[in-house]
């Protein structure tokens, strides 16, 4: 890294991205006597030519060799910035960036965070989705919400419990043809989550039903596409009360067992980063989260 001249690739960069040295000067707010001195210097450090030579024009062309280095320097740069940014905004002291999964992002959190920013207008969230269980500040997290019994790297404490029920359209389960709960489930196309928590297994250990081969039926590798196959009529999942409520309580999914449900207690978990004392805007945050549900762990 040290003998990389970073200055001229990203001339060269530049040039790619705006297709000449007048257009890069501009973008890069200086002279185009610069750019093409920069340009000279990178050919001569690599020891090739960078653009063709071409008789009676002015117009500068990129080599095969020039085209292949621009290209790898402007996206190098690009991903550069992108994550100077991205730390630029995170290290506001008023800035508070959450890492969680894709599906508790978009069923539980994102339709909280008006609530958030009426309660605490001073603070901004980011919401970083990731999969992964590494670290809250590897993750280039404040904190992080997480599913399951872990255990999750740093300091972690429950915020939630959580219960499991089968839902459906209305639609798809009167096709089902049968009155009785039971037997309708035993007709039905299972969805499957891939979640071991949310297996079915669970239900039908509890409230078994004779017949059902637990082996049919498609699976789908987040809970937010398990509910979304659901919601578009493709049979019955078995859901997550936490990430299904807003869309049973619109009337999109039906719950067909009522007030039938299991109980999974100590289901979501707050995880602070191992070391880093924690700014005034994350435990306000982290404070939130512990109020933003009516049913919170004892």
């Amino acid at each position: 890294m040290k003998k990389l001249p970073l200055a001229a690739l990203r001339a060269l960069a530049t040039v790619h991205e705006t297709g000449g040295v007048r257009p890069a000067a501009r973008a890069l707010h200086v002279t185009h006597s610069s750019v093409s001195r920069q340009l000279r210097e990178l050919e001569r450090w690599l020891g090739i030519e960078l653009f063709e030579q071409r008789k009676g024009s002015k117009r500068m062309v990129l080599t095969a060799q020039g085209l292949a280095l621009g290209k790898a320097a402007l996206s190098g740069l690009t991903d550069l910035e992108r994550a100077v940014e991205a730390v630029r905004e995170w290290k506001r002291p008023n800035s508070v960036a959450i890492a969680t999964t894709a599906s508790l992002a978009s069923r539980w959190l994102l339709p909280r965070l008006p609530q958030l920013a009426r309660s605490h207008p001073w603070i901004e969230v980011s919401v970083v989705v990731q999969q992964a269980t590494r670290d809250v500040a590897e993750q280039g997290a404040d904190l992080s919400l997480r599913m399951g019994a872990g255990p999750w790297p740093g300091r972690s404490e429950p915020i939630m419990d959580d219960s499991l029920y089968p839902v459906a359209t209305r639609r798809y389960w009167s096709s089902l043809g049968e009155r009785q709960p039971a037997r309708a489930l035993a007709r039905a196309s299972l969805i499957h989550d891939r979640d071991p928590a949310t297996a079915w297994e669970r239900w039908f250990a509890v409230h078994p039903v004779p017949g059902i081969n637990l082996r049919m039926g498609s699976r789908f590798t987040s809970s937010d596409l398990t509910l979304r196959a659901a919601a578009q009529g493709f049979g019955v999942a078995l859901a997550r009360d936490r990430l299904a409520a807003d869309d049973v309580a619109a009337g999109i999914l039906f719950r067909p067992f009522r007030s039938e449900q299991i109980a999974i207690p100590r289901a979501y978990w707050l995880v602070y980063p191992a070391t880093a004392e924690p700014r005034p805007a994350v435990l306000a945050v982290a404070e939130w989260l512990r109020k933003g549900s009516d049913r919170l762990v004892d």
